[in-house]
């Protein structure tokens, strides 16, 4: 039989790894929770390009004003640096809470408009809920991944994606089934899950007495990254948000049903989970520059033939295209929260919502300059913009771009 020293540490030892069994099976359910909210959340708010030539004709205007309407929803993205230091000040969870509510909110009413003015200004709202969502989400995740954080963020960021992609399938059936005024069915899921947000969203701890000025890095030494952040991420977004604007308008001036090209923007952005998962595991391996290199470039020759090719080639370009497109989401955000370490929620939101609000408006200048004949030339655009897109990733410093690369080996 043991001394009985030596037991009582066997047993504290036993009782220790139990305890951070328990804590990592918590921190996981945790994960799980927040993803699906994050489906939820996004879906609610990006199902629109889905619907997009049905609401349009619905409240008498032209298909030109399809990026108008991509911008109104996405400008209120541009908070988001705002509200992520915001977050980071006041901890807590009310702000995750009160725009998850917002977008729900938000999205089963906009069947109900039929005026312009008033879509506008419910997309704006949709946007700043959406805004208020994202910063606190994601420094939630943060504070419940300790290891594998590449990898951990993706799939956090697949939830977002699966509401991207599977939402605007789902309200085009429901509005060639149902009707426009059936859309208030997509509020359903978020209004279940609003009664479970506050145990699934673990509770931030204020940093009252942090502040961008007294951090150990000088705002000059985070201007030159911060700018390449903001040039790449933006470039990015207006892909984004260029294919589905104009993916739904292309497939109207062809004479394709509304579903259809719905379905093609499911398929971007659905099969883009894999990239997002297999670009988070890619740039725990090799480092962030590769991934973001290599995504540039791959999307660059991929996006123009999306203007002109049709019949079966559209879909395995578009499965192509979306793995490539969103392999580099988790590694942006990482960049964004390590230039702002001490505020992650504000890196945060520059990565995601400010080059979302960036990519918004270039979609709106396009789409203002564009008529249905040239919508080609649309893909064009985001094609040159995915290839100048390189400069500023081969502009990062080398301390932002290898840490990943060191802490998998």
């Amino acid at each position: 039989m043991p001394p009985l020293g030596i037991a009582s540490l066997v047993s504290q030892d036993n009782k220790s790894q139990a305890e951070r069994r328990g804590a990592v099976m918590g921190n996981d359910a945790r994960l799980v929770g927040m993803t699906w909210t994050h489906m939820i959340n996004d879906g609610a708010t990006n199902y629109l390009p889905g619907v997009l030539p049905a609401v349009l004709i619905d409240a008498h205007e032209p298909l030109s004003l399809a990026g108008s309407l991509i911008a109104a929803l996405a400008i209120g993205q541009a908070l988001q640096p705002l509200i992520g230091w915001v977050s980071d000040r006041v901890g807590g969870r009310s702000i995750l809470i009160t725009g998850f509510a917002m977008t729900t909110v938000g999205g089963a009413l906009l069947g109900e408009t039929h005026s312009l003015a008033i879509l506008i200004v419910l997309l704006l709202a949709i946007g700043i809920g959406t805004s208020l969502f994202h910063p606190q989400a994601l420094a939630a995740v943060r504070s419940i991944t300790n290891n594998r954080r590449g990898l951990r963020t993706s799939f956090f960021l697949v939830g977002g994606e699966l509401g991207r992609g599977l939402w605007p399938t789902l309200a085009s059936l429901i509005v060639v089934h149902l009707g426009l005024g059936y859309l208030w069915i997509i509020g359903i899921p978020g209004v279940l899950t609003i009664g479970f947000l506050l145990r699934l969203v673990p509770s931030l701890t204020p940093k009252r007495s942090t502040t961008i000025a007294k951090s150990k890095t000088p705002l000059s030494q985070r201007v030159g990254p911060l700018s390449m952040l903001i040039v790449y991420t933006g470039l990015r977004a207006f892909g984004i948000f260029g294919l589905v604007t104009f993916i739904p308008v292309l497939w109207h001036v062809r004479g394709e049903s509304l579903v259809a090209g719905a379905s093609v923007i499911t398929t971007i952005l659905v099969v883009g989970i894999v990239g997002n998962l297999g670009g988070g595991h890619l740039t725990d391996l090799f480092g962030r520059r590769a991934v973001l290199v290599g995504s540039a470039i791959a999307v660059a020759v991929l996006i123009v033939p999306m203007g002109y090719v049709q019949g079966f080639g559209v879909w395995i370009i578009a499965s192509v295209l979306g793995c490539v497109l969103f392999m580099t989401l988790s590694t942006t955000i990482l960049v964004g929260q390590d230039i702002y370490p001490e505020n992650p929620s504000l890196g945060s939101g520059i990565a995601l919502g400010l080059s979302n609000a960036i990519g918004a408006v270039i979609v709106l200048l396009i789409g203002l300059f564009i008529g249905r004949a040239d919508v080609h030339v649309a893909f064009i655009a985001m094609g040159v913009a995915s290839l100048l897109s390189v400069a500023p990733a081969l502009a990062f410093p080398a301390t932002l771009m290898r840490q990943d690369h060191h802490q998998a080996h």
